[in-house]
């Protein structure tokens, strides 16, 4: 390229300046206002119109919401709130309920005195909303009028107008179709998620009753979540669906000042899994924050100064970590506050440095009134904690004594391991491959300029259900710790990760996908970075080989196999896999390891906490939960014709 056609490239113009107006700039990244266009995102734009109406429950005037999946596959927001105002914005010239829904950062909880607490601070909810769907309408009903209104794709297209009286009735009703054009992944709603998430606002806000119908199949499915417990049921819910035996009733605290309050819920149970929920101002903050920050201060510090005063703790006994008086505990923090630092418009952490203080003198004072009146409760605690600390020694020497023996880092690598020449992380592959005699084709069948293998025989040790001291003694799972370099727990460091990806291969079977859920369940338990990263796969064998003379066609599903059949015509053959092992080395690299034609399937975490509990009910000791899953989700089950 000459320099003259160089310097023309370079050419920045007062033309090429663009000015998105009204809400052009959501359309065009929809990503910076709801997270992502995945189902995930689509899910958003629920909780950003739900958020609103809950905002109306917190001022205590809204006690009731409904949401409704209907069949052409909008959803519907109906609330009994004040509605919005029906009158003309002084400052725009246009109806305040156009302004809501069309103009950024508007609405009533910028400190004008319409809400006291609020989740939706950023005033975009319901305008990012309107912008992302086809068309939204709106039935307002505020001081005994009502107001309609409907836009199509962000822009007026039915304008706003006063159709009458509406009597007793008061809220808002808002009804939108998401875009094809911006969910270009899904736009169908996922009415479990939806489910879940509105059982959390039912449970953070006592007394409020919210129904969640699904019109979108042949039978009409309703659930109607009212908890007058609030977060205590909350805990007695979690600790149902998930864990063990509790171990004492559930210990609460509030208290509240003119801008900010704290509610807390604790119970723990026999398990070694800690869950903990916080919440600001109801919006879910899965990434923690200052006043989860200040919880875990104030309750490591209260149980450490107890077991010492009352002798649990001998002067030279070391002080119980963190994550010892954390071990089995099940808690939910809700703090609400007037001006909540959230990072991002998702609101994923809660930043407010003041609420860290606050939080942590609530707990150290309830907590330690709470031991002083219920001695036999602090002890039960505390003898948890004492065998949470003795396990982690346990573990430490497990440790110290596997690396003696195989080092777990370093040049020390397991035996089986067939590892790759390249040495640039984000090129490489490990391959987890299910039984010794497909490690042997799979040695055979890899490019070992970037691909390793590592065999395991059997399966390995359900973590969900064992200390961390069982996992550094596991004879299946020290190798695929040795493999990695990254260590786990507390040990884990991103920085020492050896391979770029991690590919669990497992035959296409019963016992094939229990490997794979095992092996998730450890790396979700100990390594849950390498999932929210994107370094854990699974491979995805084909499950036929059809054939006729030398044609071959390998199918992935029983429709393909019978495309398949149709295809090569009369004579042909289907062979099902019964295994990895069946495949010779050729066949192994060109269906399942060649990365011009293998298929991979990327593991991630859309909401880490339904995955904790999808976890605890598979993988847990209680059997009742697993039960009732599998009988909800059984139509979902592949027929594996074994």
């Amino acid at each position: 390229m000459s320099e003259k056609q160089n310097t023309e490239k370079r050419v920045y113009e007062d033309s090429q300046i663009q000015v998105l107006e009204g809400l052009e700039a959501v359309r065009k990244r929809p990503g910076m206002y709801i997270g992502s266009t995945s189902q995930r995102g689509l899910h958003h734009l629920v909780y950003e119109i739900v958020d609103n109406s809950i905002d109306e429950a917190m001022a205590g005037i809204c006690d009731r919401v409904d949401v409704t999946f209907h069949p052409d596959g909008s959803v519907s927001v109906q609330d009994n709130g004040r509605g919005i105002p029906g009158g003309i914005n002084k400052k725009l010239g246009i109806p305040t309920t156009e302004v809501v829904f069309t103009v950024l950062h508007a609405g009533g909880k910028f400190g004008a005195g319409g809400y006291k607490f609020s989740g939706g601070l950023h005033g975009v909810g319901a305008s990012v909303v309107n912008a992302l769907s086809v068309w939204t309408e709106i039935e307002n009903c505020h001081a005994g009028e009502m107001y309609t209104e409907r836009f199509e794709r962000g822009k007026v297209a039915r304008p706003f107008a006063h159709v009458g009286s509406c009597g007793d009735k008061h809220g808002l009703y808002v009804r939108f179709m998401p875009d094809a054009e911006i969910f270009t992944e899904t736009t169908e709603f996922d009415y479990n998620t939806i489910l879940n998430r509105m059982r959390e606002q039912a449970f953070l806000n006592a007394g409020i009753r919210i129904t969640v119908t699904d019109a979108r199949g042949a039978d009409l499915i309703t659930n109607e979540l009212c908890y007058e417990g609030g977060v205590r049921s909350f805990v007695e819910h979690l600790n149902a669906i998930k864990h063990g035996e509790v171990l004492h009733n559930v210990i609460y605290m509030t208290t509240e000042t003119d801008d900010k309050s704290v509610e807390i819920a604790i119970q723990y149970n026999d398990g070694y899994n800690e869950t903990m929920m916080s919440f600001a101002n109801n919006i879910v903050t899965p990434e923690g924050g200052t006043h989860e920050e200040g919880f875990k201060t104030a309750i490591t510090r209260v149980i450490n100064n107890y077991a010492r005063k009352k002798n649990f703790l001998k002067e030279n006994d070391s002080a119980l970590s963190g994550d010892d008086v954390r071990e089995g505990i099940c808690a939910v923090i809700s703090v609400k506050l007037q001006e909540p630092q959230f990072e991002g418009q998702t609101k994923g952490k809660l930043g407010n440095s003041d609420i860290r203080g606050f939080v942590s003198n609530l707990v150290t004072n309830k907590l330690n009134e709470f031991f002083e009146e219920n001695p036999a409760v602090a002890k039960i605690i505390i003898d948890k904690a004492i065998a949470a600390s003795r396990a982690r020694e346990a573990a430490r020497k497990a440790r110290e004594n596997a690396r003696r023996k195989s080092p777990l880092e370093g040049a020390g690598l397991p035996g089986k391991l067939a590892d790759c020449h390249e040495k640039r992380t984000e090129f490489t592959e490990l391959y987890l491959v299910e039984g010794n005699s497909a490690g042997g084709s799979a040695k055979d069948a890899r490019d070992s300029h970037f691909q390793a293998i590592l065999p395991m025989r059997g399966k390995v040790l359900n973590v969900e259900k064992s200390r961390l001291d069982k996992v550094y003694s596991n004879t299946q799972l020290i190798p695929i710790i040795q493999a990695l370099g990254c260590g786990i727990g507390e040990e884990f460091d991103m920085a020492k990760l050896r391979y770029g990806k991690i590919i669990i291969m497992a035959d296409a079977d019963v016992d094939g996908s229990h490997i794979q859920i095992l092996l998730l369940t450890f790396f979700f338990r100990h390594m849950r970075k390498l999932i929210e990263d994107g370094h854990i796969f699974l491979a995805k064998p084909p499950l036929f080989k059809v054939h006729k003379g030398k044609q071959i066609r390998y199918a992935f599903s029983d429709e393909e196999r019978d495309i398949y059949i149709q295809e090569l015509g009369s004579g042909s053959q289907a062979e099902r896999y019964k295994g990895l092992g069946e495949m010779d080395p050729a066949q192994l690299w060109e269906t399942t390891m060649d990365p011009e034609t293998r298929t991979l399937l990327r593991v991630g975490i859309e909401d880490a906490m339904a995955c904790d509990e999808i976890f605890s009910i598979l993988m847990g000791d209680k059997v009742e939960p697993r039960r009732k899953f599998i009988e909800e989700n059984a139509k979902y089950a592949v027929d594996l014709d074994i």
